[in-house]
């Protein structure tokens, strides 16, 4: 990845204040484990939480079978797409009163008949998983007690998590349809033999799914939508394109191929081209990516011990809602964890070290707030919907190491996809990044410049008014989701 290069302690056209020169560079430490999964949608958080930024939506189309003069090449209502009543009726249970602006160019695209390929881009919190799952759930048949147990459409997403939040989306949206089975097909512990697949709809990961249809457990023959969520993650870096390109060659050719995510790095973009070929596709410009709905900030530290003390300092109002600390390495997960936990802290740790049934027990305690602050790496950096999160921390910035320059570089993609964990569907949050040398503060200077987006200082100095300021942001951000909720 290549970075837009700033001279260290260089203005930023107010975006950003430079931070203290005395800042001593820290040691070199181990580059952030793989960037893996986001958008998920879940009840609480859908429907009409969703108060969007103004955007526009680019729409390129394949062919001219979708055009403006077309009656769906936009819709306003969900009514409008000739929707099975089972299907309306879960909607409404979920809260959804109408489309939102990427749904309704989305929508008619992906439901258009007969299917076409396509690829979709645009912000954290603006439906996408929802749009996809309205897709399968329309395009499967459940007439017969013989289809309702064949497989009919898969939906791959990076990490465990990401799975079991989409497929709580499958379970709301298609509560009323009579004959709906969900497969969750991610990594087990114990090896056991395989059991038959037997479900019309299969979200799981790309290794787990493609071993079940080596082994024959799971028939692929009547699939006929694939979905790729996170399609930038899936579809770079090492092991997940190839696992995905062999579940997709496994599938019938006339499968219709569904590819969204927030971002789409313009090498990944071509090959999901390549992957969806022929494909309708919708995006946002990038400089409309970044999440309007956040207060950006940053503190800085004069060395790691300070970036500990700080966070400590902070840890009264992480509490106050739930909070997500990104860390760069598990290591430093498990450090965080058994200091604060030693000096009588309530925290939990999720990484990809940890089992996957450990996994699910600490992400369900997050969810359910028994947890109120979670210490995890980039494993949760995408995907992961949790309505209450009003405070993300990056205690590391994230990089990723580029190998023409043999450097590490800012990653600006998991930048916008970790602090798009809070201020969800159009609410206000706060992220914070800690700073502790010049190399970092380079890199945070370089997500500035290329976002074109403001990062204010908080002064440590008075800690009496970083309290107050970020009390103020997220009882701002409380009341604007009652009202939400009341309207």
């Amino acid at each position: 990845m290549s970075s837009e290069n700033t001279e260290t302690g260089g203005s930023l056209a107010d975006r950003i204040t430079k931070p203290e020169e005395a800042a001593q560079p820290a040691p070199t430490t181990e580059s952030p484990e793989g960037s893996l999964v986001e958008d998920g949608a879940s009840k609480k958080s859908q429907g009409s939480g969703l108060q969007e930024t103004d955007y526009d939506v680019e729409v390129k189309l394949s062919d001219l079978q979708a055009d403006p003069n077309n009656p769906l090449f936009s819709v306003k209502s969900f009514e409008d797409l000739g929707l099975d009543p089972r299907i309306l009726k879960g909607l409404a249970a979920m809260k959804f009163r109408k489309p939102s602006k990427v749904q309704e160019r989305a929508l008619p695209l992906l439901m258009h008949n007969p299917p076409k390929n396509f690829i979709g881009q645009s912000q954290s919190g603006t439906g996408k998983t929802a749009a996809f799952v309205l897709n399968v759930l329309s395009r499967i048949d459940l007439s017969t007690e013989e289809m309702c147990h064949t497989p009919q459409a898969i939906i791959l997403a990076p990490t465990r998590e990401l799975a079991r939040q989409i497929g709580s989306v499958v379970n709301d949206m298609g509560v009323f349809l009579e004959g709906l089975e969900l497969q969750i097909s991610v990594p087990v512990e114990i090896a056991q033999r395989p059991k038959r697949v037997t479900a019309a709809v299969v979200v799981g990961t790309p290794g787990t799914v493609g071993e079940q249809i080596k082994r024959r457990v799971l028939n692929p023959t009547a699939v006929r939508v694939l979905v790729l969520d996170e399609a930038d993650n899936m579809l770079e870096g090492q092991g997940l394109p190839d696992q995905c390109l062999r579940v997709k060659n496994m599938l019938p050719k006339t499968v219709q191929v569904v590819l969204f995510s927030a971002t789409f790095p313009t090498e990944v973009r071509l090959y999901a081209e390549k992957f969806a070929l022929n494909a309708n596709q919708i995006s946002l410009r990038q400089e409309e990516l970044t999440v309007e709905g956040i207060k950006q900030l940053f503190m800085d530290c004069n060395s790691e011990e300070e970036k500990y003390n700080n966070l400590v300092q902070l840890y009264g109002l992480l509490t106050v809602g739930s909070s997500i600390i990104f860390v760069g390495t598990r290591a430093a997960a498990a450090e965080i964890e058994k200091r604060m936990t030693a000096e009588g802290h309530t925290v939990a740790s999720l990484t990809g070290a940890i089992e996957g049934a450990q996994r699910d027990a600490v992400i369900d305690a997050f969810r359910s707030g028994q947890a109120k602050v979670l210490i995890t790496t980039n494993v949760l950096a995408r995907g992961i919907d949790v309505s209450t999160v009003s405070l993300v921390v990056n205690y590391d910035v994230p990089v990723v190491f580029d190998p023409r320059s043999r450097h590490r570089e800012p990653d600006y993609q998991t930048y916008l996809h970790r602090i798009g964990r809070t201020g969800r569907f159009g609410r206000i949050g706060v992220a914070i990044t800690f700073v502790a040398n010049r190399e970092e503060w380079g890199w945070l200077n370089d997500i500035s410049n290329h976002f074109a987006c403001h990062i204010d200082r908080l002064d440590t100095s008075d800690w009496d008014e970083v309290e107050r300021m970020i009390k103020k942001t997220i009882k701002n951000t409380r009341a604007q989701a009652r009202f939400a909720v009341e309207q």
